[in-house]
């Protein structure tokens, strides 16, 4: 997969775009292109984005700055050299994730408890200190789940990319693209820890009238650095015989620091959780590093066998290594001055996923001017995830707990983990017509060493298990059918269907074993469906959309699933053309979740074996509405 950015324009000119939306939402968009400077074809372009809306739920916002530029200068007749560079500053209140039941008892509006700072101090207590809930919530929200309301989240984040990039034709048949990038960037993850008490407050206490003495929580921030180097260099060769010859080489060094800091929270108000905490301003928690090197090859051959018929044929090695996990870990230390914390699973060392010959086959053939038929099958692998030594990411995270140490976990899984290959076939039809257009595929993957996070416990229980579970096998297929009936009007459907079953008998987790024979894949939908119309008359264009997402199961066992949804979005658009200086002056009004569907739309972090008890889901955003103004001169 390829993401491109526009090339700078030949004319001088550039491109203005206004959006306005609900919740006090709106974006400025400006572009500038040079055009072409002089004989030897020199041409540039910059970009500025501003971004910004409030939560729709809670309080706070979200905002965004970002900048883009790019140069091109053509080298004869025979190449070109590309510049790239981009920034981003990205920072945001965060929306709080939920059990089912968070969602059905509080309603799709929960969220953090700010700016009821005195309930804040009340929950953590709760959460805390016993195993009850707060009065008049006994048999609505559990112990855990009070402890998931916390008094506010955060992140920040921002982000430097420059490339560049040459494309020569070494001959009339022999071309070569280089590209050279680095990325750096650096994160603040924080939110209120329900769980930790700030100690230059005491031991805090339940007063008669229900309030809190002292502070049983404390802002936990997490520093993130991130750099990545690499290079990638790919030769083609239009061979004879109608071969098309690729090969080339990926190398990329990343390098990611994650150090957890504590900060206490005060006795009648919270911090301000965009403010850029300093590390020598908090205590250190845990320090963090991982260096991962990845090398990757490919050789294919791409032959026209007759026209509209080709044949490739091709394979990529990949080796990545990652050293690292915990550096320092000082949960005893924090402990002895007060702050009540808890495990935090310190594990360290290095893992590796190699694959020497990971082949790909694929055939495609049009024939009779309409029809199109094709097949593919690949081999792949997948290197193994890491984030950090608390998360559910990978073979580092959230492993063991206070009676079993995380490394000890981490170096008996390191003896008998596999990184997970696939084999995918995939077999398909088209047809294309002026008035009329139908595909349909049947796709088959056989998953090998299937690799599963699975969690359980609370903040301050929580523990991950990064396990083998076997085989899986996924049996899916698409199709879609679009009608012209006349000028201007299309109108799609398409449908998928996907039954993704583990094949293991057992597993043990937690000195239980457990058979997920016949289990669907946690998170997948089974059924998928899209129907979309779109209309253009002169220079209006009209469309409306519908979607629905199967239901989704949140557990390895199964026992829940993430209810089904339909979604309607509609949009409105008018093309004025040329006004004086201005060019494709366009309008643009949009309505999304028309009918102001309840739905569960995202989930993050590893599932759990069963039961409603893990905060993962994100509830969908309501109807809103965005119109957007744009003009080019």
């Amino acid at each position: 997969m390829t993401y491109t950015s526009s090339d700078p324009k030949d004319k001088a000119g550039g491109k203005i775009s206004q959006t306005f939306g609900r919740y006090n939402a709106y974006r400025t968009y400006v572009r500038v292109d040079s055009g072409i400077l002089n004989q030897t074809g020199t041409k540039f372009y910059a970009s500025f984005a501003r971004t910004d809306t409030d939560l729709w739920k809670g309080a706070g916002g979200q905002s965004e700055l970002q900048a883009d530029a790019k140069i091109v200068q053509p080298i004869g007749q025979h190449g070109k050299i590309t510049g790239f560079f981009g920034y981003g500053n990205f920072q945001q209140m965060n929306y709080l994730t939920l059990t089912k039941n968070m969602w059905r008892q509080m309603g799709r509006n929960t969220t953090y408890l700010k700016p009821d700072y005195e309930k804040a101090k009340q929950w953590a207590y709760y959460a805390q200190y016993t195993s009850d809930v707060p009065p008049g919530y006994e048999g609505r929200l559990s112990n855990d789940e009070i402890g998931g309301y916390a008094w506010d989240a955060s992140q920040v984040q921002r982000t430097y990319l420059s490339a560049i990039t040459g494309h020569f034709d070494l001959s009339d048949k022999v071309h070569s693209d280089t590209v050279a990038y680095g990325n750096i960037g650096s994160g603040l993850y924080g939110g209120t820890n329900n769980f930790v008490t700030s100690p230059s407050y005491g031991v805090p206490a339940l007063q008669a009238d229900g309030s809190v003495s002292g502070v049983p929580m404390a802002l936990g921030m997490s520093h993130a650095d991130m750099r990545r180097l690499g290079f990638t260099q790919k030769v083609s060769i239009e061979a004879p015989h109608n071969n098309y010859i690729e090969s080339g080489i990926w190398y990329e060094n990343n390098r990611w620091i994650y150090d957890s800091m504590l900060y206490e929270d005060g006795l009648t108000t919270g911090h301000n959780p965009l403010a850029g905490f300093r590390k020598d301003t908090g205590s250190t928690w845990y320090n963090d590093a991982y260096n991962t090197n990845t090398f990757q090859f490919f050789l294919q051959d791409r032959w026209k066998i007759i026209p509209g018929m080709t044949l490739l044929a091709g394979f990529k090695s990949l080796t990545q290594t990652t050293h690292g996990g915990t550096k320092a870990d000082y949960t005893n230390q924090l402990t002895a001055a007060g702050w009540n914390t808890y495990y935090r699973h310190p594990a360290g060392g290095s893992m590796t996923a190699s694959g020497a010959f990971l082949p790909h086959f694929n055939f495609d053939y049009h024939f009779l001017n309409h029809h199109e038929i094709y097949w593919d099958i690949a081999e792949n692998l997948r290197a193994y995830d890491y984030y950090s030594q608390t998360s559910s990411a990978g073979p580092w995270g959230g492993l063991g707990n206070s009676s079993q140490s995380a490394q000890s976990v981490f170096d008996a899984n390191k003896k008998v983990l596999k990184p997970e290959r696939t084999w995918n076939y995939i077999v398909g039809y088209r047809y294309d017509s002026q008035f009329f257009s139908g595909s349909a595929d049947f796709y088959h993957t056989d998953y090998y060493n299937r690799l599963a996070s699975i969690t359980e416990g609370s903040t301050a229980t929580a523990h991950n298990a990064y396990l083998n579970v076997g085989r899986e096998t996924m049996n899916g297929a698409d199709g879609a059918i679009t009608i012209r009936p006349f000028r201007g009007l299309e109108i799609t459907n398409s449908v998928s269907w996907n039954d993704a079953e583990y094949q293991t008998t057992s597993i043990n987790y937690s000195g239980k074993n457990y058979s997920l024979k016949g289990k669907r894949q946690v998170y997948y939908p089974k059924f998928m469906y899209k129907a979309n119309l779109n209309y253009t008359w002169r220079k209006a264009m009209f469309n409306f959309n519908v979607n629905y997402i199967g239901s989704r199961p949140m557990t390895y066992l199964n026992d829940e699933y993430v209810p089904s949804y339909w979604m309607a979005n509609l949009n409105l658009a008018y093309n004025f053309g040329q006004v004086g200086f201005a060019q494709n002056i366009k309008t643009n009004f949009g309505i999304t979740n028309l009918f102001d569907s309840n739905y569960i739309g995202g989930i993050y972090g590893a599932a759990s074996v069963s039961g409603d008890n893990n905060a993962n889901l994100f509830v969908g955003s309501p109807r809103q509405y965005f119109g957007t103004v744009s003009e080019e001169f």
